[in-house]
């Protein structure tokens, strides 16, 4: 089968991975991530240039303990987006903001170590998550986000 994107590097770029490999494995100063060196490793052995070793996706991901769709899926950034964006991770997308600031999130806490209302004996998500409406801390909230708030919190405290 034949490949559908084929990674010819040249002779800069070769030597800029060597250089980012040889330079990771450094104990002091600004080193790659682990991903990056993995990466550059991948591309260097997927190399289809002539005095390159041209290993199979399947080499390549047994001898990197990757997967073979990772190989498949680098080779293809690489040709679509060239060498540094194929190197560096893509930023995340569709990451939603937090309901409550981090002021918000102390008066949530605050809150809820506070007696609980009338005629209640303690406080329940739903309770919180009503009256940080009331205090107006957000315009509404659910009360996983305030289970998940209070979580993140006291994991944080133990």
């Amino acid at each position: 089968m034949e490949k559908v994107y084929v990674v010819q590097l040249s002779s800069e770029e070769r030597e800029q991975l060597q250089e980012l490999i040889k330079r990771g494995n450094r104990k002091r100063g600004q080193r790659p991530s682990a991903l990056k060196l993995t990466r550059a490793r991948i591309l260097l052995k997927a190399d289809q240039a002539d005095d390159a070793p041209a290993y199979t996706d399947a080499e390549i991901a047994e001898a990197l303990d990757v997967s073979p769709k990772t190989v498949f899926n680098l080779r293809k950034r690489w040709v679509e987006m060239g060498l540094e964006q194929a190197l560096e991770r893509r930023p995340q997308q569709n990451r939603r903001q937090p309901k409550l600031d981090g002021k918000a999130e102390a008066k949530l806490i605050a809150c809820s170590c506070g007696p609980p209302p009338g005629g209640r004996s303690k406080w329940t998500l739903r309770l919180l998550a009503d009256r940080a409406v009331e205090l107006e801390l957000v315009d509404s909230i659910s009360h996983e986000a305030v289970r998940q708030t209070l979580k993140k919190t006291l994991s944080s405290l133990g």
